[in-house]
């Protein structure tokens, strides 16, 4: 008999539990749907952003996918913080101001006052932000209503899509396309169709969003292409979201333009910017805006209702930093011009083994991704091993767990209709250190040498 104990002690045991699963599960069914998530959020439940970390952390591939340099940031910055934190100003471990924290906002003044040619006030032209995301997301949301229509250009950074949806309005998307597909491609081969963006445009249209320097191709919008964006604007009477966040990683010889300073522009266009992008500081996680009084007006009523302030040390920390590359700007050793610098020697080592492998990399102008045509090796890839719809992903994730080397699939970045436009690239981060950027060129060059799949 006693032996029998333990048998009992367990049969009692599933019993209970049993039992208590089957009371939580007549609950869940009481219910019903109320609980359930919102009909705006369910397009976004996953992202490829939380789908290929965690595919990161299963395979611990050389990861060229998330946009974030694996290097120091530039002592300037990180010295500012250390020294906010001893600071004797106890009051710099406290709530800011909630629209921006004044050294930061008189900094940014000072700043792109001079690239819009405008005396920009710091209490009314300005908001900081918890990342260029958040921005996103105040200019969006302090704007777009129900039955509201908004352009997006293809590829798009894929939060742009969501943040529609949660205001109630509408996407509408025009791709940029390829003029060339063979030899050496060019960023600035990617191209809108005048036509077919022209016809996007109605009285329902609220909003565009822009994003130059462009991600995921680095293509930097030229004068021309933005004029005919202003003057749809103008006609349509519509809001223009410029997200530059990559704006001082420009390659020479091309040129950032800002929309805002185009004729009758300033009135209507919200500029978005990133401390995280500026100083190779990713995870700040510091934005800013600009734009006129009553469009920022709008944005703050949005913040101020989410999260009021944001992070008051790395806010004192950047506008140091700003207060620094401003005294030295256009100078060699000016972090706003060494670092595209920097990258470029990157971007062409990059695209020089890409290519001598067989792969067809699209040149960026600007940022630090590559857009790559990865088709001319597709025999040599498993992509019946991966169960994903579509062709990128299966690409992307049979070489995160074969090669251990890990890319984001550019469909990520497309509407559903379009996501066959993505399908034959692969996109890689090249802000990495030199000596892992020889690492992928190393493993590529050895899988695209051999004959096994």
């Amino acid at each position: 008999m006693l032996c029998l104990r333990p048998i009992l002690s367990k049969v009692l045991l599933g019993l209970l539990n049993s039992s208590t699963a089957a009371k939580q599960i007549r609950t869940m069914s009481s219910l019903g749907n109320k609980f359930a998530l919102p009909d705006k959020y369910k397009g976004s439940v996953t992202t490829v952003w939380a789908e290929f970390i965690q595919l990161a952390l299963e395979t611990k591939p050389l990861n060229l996918g998330q946009g974030f340099p694996d290097f120091a940031a530039p002592e300037i910055v990180t010295q500012a913080l250390k020294d906010v934190a001893n600071s004797d100003n106890v009051l710099l471990h406290q709530y800011t101001r909630g629209y921006g924290h004044l050294r930061l906002v008189n900094a940014l003044s000072k700043l792109y006052s001079q690239k819009v040619d405008r005396e920009l006030n710091p209490m009314t032209n300005f908001i900081t932000t918890a990342g260029a995301y958040e921005a996103l997301y105040c200019a969006i949301l302090g704007h777009v209503t129900t039955c509201d229509e908004v352009i997006l250009i293809e590829p798009f950074f894929d939060c742009y899509e969501p943040m529609v949806d949660a205001a109630g309005g509408k996407s509408v998307f025009v791709p940029l396309r390829p003029a060339k597909t063979s030899g050496k491609v060019l960023s600035s081969d990617w191209k809108l169709d005048i036509n077919e963006l022209t016809s996007c445009f109605t009285e329902k249209t609220k909003m565009i969003i822009l994003n130059t320097p462009h991600n995921p191709l680095g293509k930097v919008f030229t004068l021309e292409e933005l004029t005919v964006i202003a003057d749809l604007c103008k006609k349509f009477n519509v809001l223009c979201i410029s997200d530059e966040v990559y704006e001082w990683m420009v390659y020479e010889p091309y040129k950032h333009i800002r929309i805002a300073t185009l004729p009758g522009m300033w009135e209507r266009t919200i500029t978005i910017g990133s401390a995280g992008k500026t100083f190779s500081v990713t995870g700040w996680k510091t934005g800013w805006a600009y734009g006129p009084e009553n469009l920022i007006k709008n944005m703050q009523v949005v913040h101020q209702n989410i999260l009021n302030s944001i992070n008051t040390p790395a806010q004192e920390a950047i506008a140091i930093g700003l207060e620094h590359e401003i005294s030295k700007m256009g100078s060699p050793d000016c972090y706003l011009v060494s670092l595209a610098r920097e990258l470029k020697e990157k971007r062409d080592f990059m695209a020089k083994f890409l290519t001598e492998i067989g792969m067809v990399p699209i040149i960026p102008e600007a940022g630090y991704f590559m857009v790559v045509d990865w088709t001319p090796l597709a025999s040599k890839v498993g992509l019946d091993q991966e169960s994903d719809r579509y062709k990128d992903y299966r690409f992307a994730k049979w070489t995160s767990r074969n090669l251990k080397v890990q890319g984001i699939p550019p469909s990520a970045f497309y509407s559903v209709p379009h996501k066959h436009l993505g399908e034959n690239y692969i996109r890689y981060c090249f802000i990495k250190k030199d000596e892992n950027l020889q690492k992928a060129s190393d493993i590529l060059k050895t899988w695209a040498n051999s004959s096994k799949v």
